[in-house]
């Protein structure tokens, strides 16, 4: 190490110094620089290393938008600068998108890499506390029973607990406050699991013994190896696989560590927190073995209170992609919004364009489809006006409206599912299913004492059970919708606003409140529940749409349509193949996302209306 490391090198680095570091604030600063120099390709990379570990600075997402749009600036100019302390999770989040489309033999690969890059992450760790200084226990005065041999005992105590807290490091990502417990036995299970459903059962069986290595009487684990030496018809060579050597090696080195680390705590006073929930009882002392359990129920009671808390969402979209139309700034992204899959774009429309379709919705109040005015089906309060794009292009060859604002109506629809689709990162064609331009009106005099929502709490592609936390696929629910999105008109009404809810629909995670031009994104799953606050003055338009993967559910009514306007001989401009070449450059993230399978009824639900 001397031949490398210089004296100053090992001298102590403030903890503000690492804070700053740790948390990749110099990139902030770097950023700005480099844009003032006018390198914005090096600026693009500065912002987006930044971003990784500071997912919810609105601010640097924005800018990075705006680095995306600038002239000689490339995807391939936003590369992480930090990622070589990160290739183990690279790896993670690619096993686990493989995981999610069933390819189970490139599953096994990354898995693989990724033990083995997680094993390289840890051992780098260990030789930093080798080189880094430890902390000489405190002088306790000249009485003190602390010898020599005590404080050398303490400092070499020190050292290995540094190199305990190692898999604490490698297992917590950028910008997350704490590590993944079971980190690498949590690995083992995913390597064994992607390598036999890739056929490879020697392999399956080395993992699943390197996982039995930490956890020896975990009794589904025992099944599932006599299940894998009964699939090769009991091959006395299958049954003679050893574990991991890399894998047995950690495993023996960390029991020896602490043994070691406990023997102090139970002689020396000194003080170390296991990072570890494998650790077999037998390594802690009697004296110890009783808070040792105690506390080790407690982080398992706070892991599974976290599993039933968490919401997965497996609907195959991955929210913060790109936002590819300039002008259009992300204002909450799942964090501000607290759930998942959800965002809030500003600037998707302008107040021409805003003032516009009001007027073809104040034409709807008398000619539109659907309500007409009468009493909202949700609430007595309120009433209802709604148009859709085919009932605006009759009006408009009817000569009722212009022909212009029915376009723009059509296109709107086309701009959003341009927007989600990005930014969503659908790994799949988006059609639209339905839009139903939608105004709500309080009605005077009736508001006093008004306790109603203007629409109930509910999911949009299944039937909420509040009472049990269920949320059924099945009819009458519109289960083809993936996506849901709200494009708002106006904010000169009273009430009105957005708010999602937890499954039990009383519990309020969020509220958006409607401006001109604002766009609410999200996946129309139960991770969603979402309502409407009563509308108690003046009307609140908007425009509601849906999306689905499944082309047997776009909406038939916009291709009449556009039909329509063909038959007069006007074009209409089509996404489709430029969204297949979009899809194919996004990349996706498959961070706290499951790979659970769907099944879906092809039950057509044809003519229903629905609205936000």
């Amino acid at each position: 190490m001397g031949r490398f490391v210089s004296p100053t090198g090992l001298l102590p680095v403030s903890t503000d110094i690492e804070y700053e570091f740790d948390t990749r604030n110099p990139y902030n600063f770097l950023q700005v620089t480099y844009y003032k120099l006018e390198k914005v390709q090096k600026a693009a990379s500065a912002a987006h290393t930044y971003f990784v570990a500071n997912p919810s600075h609105l601010e640097m997402r924005n800018n990075i938008e705006k680095y995306r749009r600038m002239d000689g600036v490339t995807e391939g100019d936003f590369q992480d600068r930090e990622i070589e302390n990160e290739k183990h999770w690279v790896l993670y989040d690619a096993a686990l998108q493989h995981e999610a489309s069933s390819e189970w033999l490139q599953a096994a690969e990354k898995w693989k890499a990724c033990v083995n890059e997680t094993l390289r992450q840890t051992e780098e760790c260990r030789v930093q506390c080798d080189v880094a200084p430890q902390p000489l226990p405190e002088d306790r005065g000249v009485d003190s029973v602390d010898g020599v041999y005590e404080k050398v005992a303490a400092l070499s105590l020190s050292l290995l607990s540094c190199r305990q807290s190692c898999i604490t490091q490698v297992a917590t990502r950028p910008g997350r406050i704490s590590a993944q417990e079971d980190f690498l036995p949590t690995q083992l299970e995913h390597l064994h699991i992607a390598q036999f459903k890739a056929g490879d059962i020697n392999g399956a069986v080395e993992s699943l013994r390197s996982f039995l290595l930490f956890y020896p009487s975990d009794e589904d684990s025992l099944d599932n190896l006599q299940f894998y030496y009964e699939t090769v018809g009991g091959d006395v060579e299958t049954q003679l696989i050893q574990p991991s050597p890399e894998i047995s090696t950690y495993i023996s080195r960390s029991l020896q560590e602490k043994e070691l680390l406990y023997f102090g705590v139970e002689n020396l006073s000194f003080s170390f927190v296991d990072p570890d929930l494998w650790t077999p009882e037998d390594v802690v002392p009697e004296s110890l073995r009783e808070n040792w359990k105690s506390e080790k129920e407690k982080i398992n009671e706070k892991i599974k209170e976290g599993e039933q808390k968490e919401e997965v969402d497996d609907s195959g979209f991955y929210a913060g992609g790109p936002v590819p139309q300039v002008g259009v700034t992300i204002s909450m992204d799942d964090e501000a919004l607290n759930g998942t899959n959800r965002v809030v774009l500003d600037g998707v429309m302008t107040e021409k364009e805003c003032d516009r379709i009001l007027q073809l919705a104040a034409v709807a109040a008398s000619l539109g489809d659907g309500y007409q005015g009468r009493r909202s089906p949700h609430t007595p309060h309120e009433t209802l006006e709604g148009l859709t794009v085919l009932k605006a292009v009759k009006l408009a060859q009817d000569g009722l409206v212009n022909q212009s604002d029915a376009r723009l109506l059509h296109e709107l629809g086309e701009r959003v599912r341009g927007l989600l689709h990005s930014y969503f990162r659908s790994p799949s064609g988006l059609f639209i299913s339905f839009t139903h331009l939608v105004c709500r009106s309080a009605i005077t005099g009736d508001q006093e004492g008004r306790l109603d929502l203007s629409h109930p709490v509910h999911v949009d592609n299944c039937l909420l059970e509040p009472e049990t936390n269920q949320c059924w696929k099945e009819s009458p629910a519109f289960i083809h919708r993936d996506l849901s999105a709200i494009l708002y008109l106006n904010d000169d009404f009273s009430g009105g606003e957005l708010f999602f809810t937890k499954r039990d629909a009383k519990t309020v995670t969020a509220q958006v409140r409607p401006s001109c031009g604002r766009l609410v994104g999200f996946s129309s799953g139960p991770v969603n529940p979402h309502g409407v606050a009563a509308v108690t003055g003046g009307r609140r338009c908007a425009l509601a749409l849906w999306f689905t993967k499944e082309k047997l559910y776009r909406d038939m009514e916009r291709e009449e349509a556009e039909a329509l306007w063909a038959a007069d001989g006007q074009s209409v401009v089509k996404k489709d193949d430029e969204e297949k070449e979009s899809n194919a450059n996004l990349g996706r993230n498959a961070r706290s996302h499951s790979s659970k399978e769907r099944s879906r009824s092809r039950d057509r639900v044809t003519g229903a209306k629905d609205e936000l």
